[in-house]
């Protein structure tokens, strides 16, 4: 059965040095020596990668293991730089999606890409977008759960959104910049309980504010599971009855209502948190998702949904027909 993973990160092995460029340590810069490769950011170590993150033949041969055939790449979000002048993040990006290109035409039976942009400058966001989309045949663009200050229903935005509508663009929407970094930093919370909520404060955002509801052809997945958001909808929904005038100000639909309009990957590290996902917004919303190659990713790509033991309509929906969908590729891509 054909498997596509749509949430797996890749990088290149080096990237220009914006931090000596522009003398500014905020922007990432990855550093090789005594055999092993870190990124340092603000001019302190931030993560420590491996050749999985770059080298293409290493994954394809980590994912044929499980029975994994299809890699949809998207950069780091760490990488996204959204503080930045927004011509300097443009470098960068344009770098990174240069590279995601290039493998997905070296290996095209095994990896499909989407971008990045420099939300910042949503006017530059809308060109690399189509750049991505009709020069370099990516499927879409990643993007944060938010840019700086502006939450994803901002009106600064949704010039993006409408282009991405109408590009046929894919949409995958990270966390990233979590809250809780500075309020609680100890025992990795800002990732544990921090990167829930930003999937949760995403989703509201684009419900509440009215941006699905404006644009019917968009397409968005919400890594992750879509975090805290579809196990609070409960929670979401008794708040938009009961407090109108404080939830439902820019959209008077049910924040439920939109479960069908949304994807969402099957990375929830819990069989029975993927169970409720899947029948809260359904199986033909649900696609395989690992974060691979990192520590918080499912270390077995696809044992999250091979333990439901599904029949095999549902899991071949999951496994591949959802993605292909989001992606709007067909499968004969990968064959």
């Amino acid at each position: 059965m054909l498997k596509i993973d749509t949430h797996a990160h890749i990088l290149p092995r080096d990237w220009p040095n914006l931090a000596e460029k522009y003398g500014d340590d905020r922007f990432p810069v990855i550093v090789h020596t005594d055999g092993r490769h870190r990124i340092y950011k603000d001019g302190h170590f931030f993560r420590e990668i491996w050749p999985n993150t770059w080298d293409p033949q290493l994954r394809i041969d980590d994912y044929a293991k499980f029975g994994v055939q299809v890699q949809v790449i998207s950069t780091v979000p760490v990488l996204f730089s959204y503080w930045a002048k927004a011509n300097q993040a443009l470098e960068l990006h344009r770098h990174l999606n240069n590279h995601t290109a290039q493998l997905c035409r070296d290996h095209p039976r095994h990896y499909a890409g989407i971008g990045t942009v420099p939300l910042q400058s949503p006017t530059l966001a809308i060109a690399e977008m189509q750049r991505c989309v009709e020069e370099l045949g990516l499927a879409g663009v990643q993007i944060g759960s938010h840019v700086e200050n502006w939450n994803l229903d901002a009106p600064e935005l949704f010039p993006f959104f409408e282009a991405a509508a109408d590009l046929d663009a894919a949409i995958l929407v990270h966390p990233w910049d979590m809250m809780g970094r500075e309020t609680m930093p100890k025992y990795w919370l800002p990732w544990l309980v921090g990167m829930p909520a930003e999937q949760s404060r995403a989703a509201c955002s684009l419900i509440l504010g009215g941006v699905l509801e404006r644009l019917p052809a968009l397409k968005v997945c919400l890594a992750h599971g879509g975090g805290s958001f579809p196990y609070t909808i409960g929670r979401i929904e008794h708040g938009f009855r009961m407090r109108p005038d404080l939830v439902a100000t820019d959209n008077a639909k049910s924040p439920r209502s939109y479960f069908n309009r949304l994807y969402f990957d099957s990375c929830v590290h819990d069989p029975q948190a993927l169970r409720y996902l899947i029948d809260v917004v359904g199986h033909e919303r649900v696609m395989l998702g690992t974060d691979y190659p990192f520590p918080l990713g499912e270390q077995e790509p696809g044992s999250g949904i091979a333990s439901l033991a599904l029949d095999d309509t549902r899991a071949a929906r999951i496994y591949h027909g959802t993605a292909l969908d989001w992606l709007g590729l067909s499968p004969q891509r990968f064959s």
